[in-house]
């Protein structure tokens, strides 16, 4: 039977905080103005340094509307819904086009228009989930095999549910093929439990917080949570030329593939495990002091996650409290045991110079489970 899975942030479910604006591309108003996430992330700053050129992050999800702030961007994609014979370049919910801005979106004119945190990055549109619905498993499993067959950088999943044995197996070859995968833990009004892909170990698990920097009520926490970025209110593009206005663990989501695509963009020969670390080592620890369930690691930070000198994998000094690993799931105990068989080098990736490990999950991790 096919497992569903739920799109991290849903109109319907937000209607609340969520709002649909449509003003001409002319009249938006400026980024600065209505974005105020970059500015919490001191995005200009990090764009002195890079802007994502050279990158290409895939977007399985409603389509993307091929809006004015991102059709330099936009690369030309698939569908996977039965019936579908487009190239991915569609959208009639808004909300792939959404995370499709928050990731690559460049404006236009004079700082005018929504901005993306990587905008020379490229997007590769994946029609995966009908209008308004959720999606399946396997049209997820299918975008991820074709992310995967194009070679992409970063797969940006604003997704969060259960899986199947072919969506368990697209992830872990993606993860396997040097991608980095980035997924939205899920939102607390559909479950209490970080769902698939984000509960994959070596997938990042993005939380979220609002606009003070505080755990977001709407982000699901737990032992997956690997990073958190901004979550409520965030404006982006939308379908029509419009903008939209979004509240959940989506938009974090695509926040932290925007910051992957910098850091990969950055350095083009660093592995996935190895750009992901950087997001975790140089993360801003909020909540108690290290990893907890609501923050992760903390709350990304562009700039140190670009410019700070991160020990690789396995060579972490002691004065390091950095997490050694790009999602290490579980509890502290098994975290600590983590860093402890890094550091002594019992793990050496082939070929790669870099000393990694993963933390297998424990049998009696809870299963994903479909997020409502």
């Amino acid at each position: 039977m096919t497992t569903l899975w739920r799109r991290a942030v849903s109109l319907a479910i937000v209607l609340t905080a969520t709002v649909l604006t449509t003003p001409s591309p002319s009249t938006a108003a400026s980024s600065s103005d209505n974005q105020w996430h970059l500015g919490y992330l001191k995005l200009s700053a990090a764009h002195a340094i890079t802007e994502g050129a050279g990158v290409v992050v895939a977007v399985p999800d409603s389509g993307v509307d091929p809006h004015p702030d991102l059709r330099n961007n936009l690369l030309s994609g698939v569908d996977v819904i039965p019936g579908g014979v487009g190239d991915g370049r569609r959208d009639q919910d808004g909300h792939g086009t959404g995370m499709a801005g928050l990731i690559a979106a460049h404006g236009h004119g004079s700082q005018d228009g929504a901005l993306g945190i990587a905008p020379k990055a490229k997007i590769l549109p994946i029609y995966a989930s009908p209008p308004h619905e959720d999606g399946s498993s396997e049209a997820l499993a299918e975008s991820v095999e074709i992310a995967v067959s194009r070679h992409v950088d970063v797969i940006s999943i604003s997704a969060a549910g259960g899986a199947d044995a072919r969506l368990q197996r697209a992830i872990r070859v993606a993860l396997q093929s040097d991608i980095i995968v980035v997924a939205g833990a899920g939102n607390a009004t559909r479950s209490s439990l970080v769902g698939y892909p984000a509960s994959e170990p070596g997938v990042i698990a993005v939380g979220g917080v609002d606009r003070r920097g505080n755990h977001a009520a709407v982000s699901v926490t737990g032992p997956e949570i690997d990073v958190v970025a901004p979550a409520v209110d965030i404006y982006s593009t939308g379908i029509n030329g419009g903008y939209r206005v979004g509240t959940g663990t989506s938009d974090a989501t695509a926040i932290v593939a925007g910051a992957a695509a910098l850091i990969r963009s950055k350095y083009p020969d660093l592995p996935a495990q190895e750009v992901a670390h950087r997001l975790t080592a140089t993360a801003i620890d909020k909540g108690p002091p290290g990893r907890d369930d609501e923050y992760g690691y903390g709350v990304i930070d562009l700039v140190a996650a670009l410019t700070a000198d991160v020990p690789p994998l396995g060579f972490e000094t002691p004065s390091v409290t950095a997490p050694t690993s790009t999602a290490a799931h579980g509890s502290s105990d098994d975290n600590s045991t983590a860093r402890g068989l890094a550091t002594l080098g019992v793990l050496l990736a082939a070929g790669g110079g870099y000393l990694v490990w993963r933390r297998r999950r424990r049998a009696e991790d809870p299963p994903p489970r479909i997020s409502r």
